[in-house]
């Protein structure tokens, strides 16, 4: 491989990586607020039956995850209405029952090769023109529509029935937060995976808020420490040659504990 066409791969890599990190993290810091990061894992181990969906209906694995994703987050809108079973045990079921549902699946396609180890642990290195466009595109639209829903949603998330009050239409704002989420794992399959998308929602978050004093500080830490978790990974992954998806997890793992080692100004 020449010198060029490596530059190439990498910078397709590095500015995938950073079109997640940038929509995840604003969406993340919701999903820490809301306590919602066990909702984030069902929708994205439901990612792998979207690959195997897409594959079969020939629509794409992208799209096939996004469609498979809304059909779930309307399922659990719906599941979460009814009192017969506690939410996390609904979002447990779920969960473990799309993820082996893909599984299965997968074992199907014979004459489809699906690479399950890129989808369930990310391939970043492998991200092509195309998926890079699709990255930054589904990332934006998420970024847009959050602008749009971030006051109400806000309002929601410090007091759900005082919202309501004020006249928020908490359904609708709820449907749309668990929609983005949904595109948000689209997109982010490729960087890191089925298994630790989530991750890559809620530890950037988590990092930022040691430091943030509002809201929207929060958001933009969570973007920044997202991007340079994708950074490190990235750069750990060429020096050290280990796995590129969990490379970056573990760079926005360091990061946080690096936060929770260091004083905080007051």
């Amino acid at each position: 491989m020449s010198a060029f066409g490596l530059d190439d791969f990498l910078w397709r890599a590095l500015a995938g990586g950073l079109g997640v990190a940038l929509a995840a993290g604003p969406l993340g810091s919701f999903v820490v607020w809301r306590r919602m990061a066990y909702f984030g894992d069902t929708l994205a181990h439901a990612g792998l039956l979207g690959v195997v969906l897409g594959v079969l209906a020939g629509i794409g694995e992208g799209f096939g995850v996004l469609l498979t994703g809304v059909l779930l987050a309307l399922l659990l809108l719906a599941l979460q209405q009814q009192k017969r079973l506690p939410g996390d045990t609904v979002l447990g079921i779920l969960a473990h029952t799309a993820l082996s549902l893909g599984l299965v699946a997968a074992a199907f396609l014979e004459q489809v090769r699906i690479d399950l180890n890129a989808w369930l642990f990310g391939d970043i290195l492998a991200i092509a023109p195309g998926e890079l466009a699709w990255i930054w595109a589904g990332g934006a639209l998420a970024l847009g529509v959050l602008a749009l829903i971030w006051r109400p949603l806000l309002a929601m998330t410090v007091h759900e029935e005082l919202a309501r009050v004020e006249g928020v239409p908490v359904a609708a704002v709820r449907l749309v937060f668990l929609l983005l989420i949904a595109l948000v794992v689209a997109v982010a399959m490729k960087v890191v995976g089925v298994l630790l998308i989530t991750s890559l929602l809620i530890i950037p978050p988590a990092a930022a808020r040691r430091w943030a004093r509002s809201p929207e500080g929060m958001a933009l830490g969570a973007s920044l420490c997202g991007a340079l978790a994708v950074s490190g990974g990235l750069a750990g992954s060429l020096v050290w040659d280990t796995p590129a998806g969990p490379s970056v997890v573990v760079c926005a793992a360091l990061l946080f504990a690096l936060g929770l080692l260091l004083p905080v100004r007051r």
